[in-house]
């Protein structure tokens, strides 16, 4: 395994994170037993990975807390994560949000967690979340329950990261979760000369998806953006559109050419990636740590798709 500093937080975490949500949820999403879920974050623990990452929607908290029962509290970084708005009932009320987080904690097992986040937060819920919100959180800070504060966007409905464009003008932020893949780049502009300068810490989302899992889904996303305009059209005459990442001295696999891309882009931390199967963890890891990919396949990336904003990011997870 490798490691990296989480950015001002100076965690000491993982390049690699094991994500608890999507489809599969460990696993719980797709019919199995919270045992095989426990099982598979016990699994990752075991290959080198320092970094979870969960939240009370997902419904895996309580998987992961029985995976870190026995384990040394400071040998795992823990990131939890709290949905702060509804379509329905609009932004929570501080009360709501102080017993979403202390829930966490019970069902985690811990009396504190890491990284706590404010989860999909939109762009017109921001102004509202750090107003009402950010300040009493912080006052549970200083008690002890979460070290370090963060946020995350709601990639599908904000493609162009205005909300953490507009969160990253303030200095309440020890984190944030971004999305960012082969085929859709625009954090490269909108988020990481911020994140940098102010060494925020990141952890990349979306990097696989159904895009690059789901058979044929590269391809029919391929036909339907060149025939927008939006690609060169000989690109969705081909049976595999990104053929030309696989060469010697390139990727094995199109999955493995979507994680080395986004675990070497200057501003990445933590690259996510979530499984139901144990036997998807080893070559998800080894994959996010194999070395960059060439510059003239990075360079083609730019030049074929680096104008795309929202392809990719929906929220459907293929069960992996």
């Amino acid at each position: 395994m490798q490691y990296t500093t989480l950015g001002r937080s100076g965690l000491q975490v993982s390049v690699a994170g094991l994500g608890c949500g999507g489809n599969s949820k460990l696993g719980l999403g797709t019919g199995h037993s919270e045992a095989h879920a426990v099982d598979i974050v016990r699994r990752a623990l075991d290959l080198g990975i320092s970094f979870i990452d969960t939240a009370q929607h997902y419904g895996t908290e309580a998987a992961v807390g029985k995976a870190i029962k026995d384990r040394a509290r400071d040998s795992v970084v823990i990131s939890t994560k709290l949905k702060v708005a509804s379509r329905e009932s609009g932004i929570a009320s501080v009360a709501e949000v102080l017993a979403g987080l202390d829930r966490s904690l019970r069902v985690l097992g811990t009396d504190h967690v890491d990284v706590f986040c404010l989860h999909t937060v939109l762009p017109q819920e921001y102004d509202r979340v750090l107003a009402e919100i950010v300040p009493p959180l912080l006052r549970e800070k200083e008690k002890g329950k979460f070290r370090f504060l963060g946020i995350t966007e709601f990639a599908g409905r904000d493609p162009r990261h205005d909300m953490l464009a507009r969160a990253l003008s303030d200095d309440c932020w020890d984190v944030i979760m971004v999305a960012f893949h082969m085929l859709n780049q625009n954090a490269r502009q909108r988020v990481f000369p911020a994140t940098q300068a102010k060494n925020i810490g990141t952890l990349l989302m979306f990097a696989v998806r159904a895009i690059f899992s789901v058979p044929g889904r590269l391809q029919q996303d391929i036909t339907e953006l060149a025939a927008a305009g939006k690609v060169p059209k000989w690109l969705a005459e081909k049976k595999n559109p990104l053929d030309f990442l696989l060469h010697d001295q390139g990727a094995r696999s199109i999955i493995e050419a979507a994680y080395r891309y986004a675990r070497h882009e200057p501003g990445a931390n933590v690259v996510l990636f979530g499984t139901g199967n144990p036997d998807h963890l080893a070559p998800n890891i080894n994959a996010i740590l194999q070395p960059p990919l060439p510059d003239a396949d990075r360079q083609k990336l730019a030049a074929l798709f680096g104008a795309l904003e929202g392809v990719g990011l929906d929220e459907i997870i293929p069960r992996r």
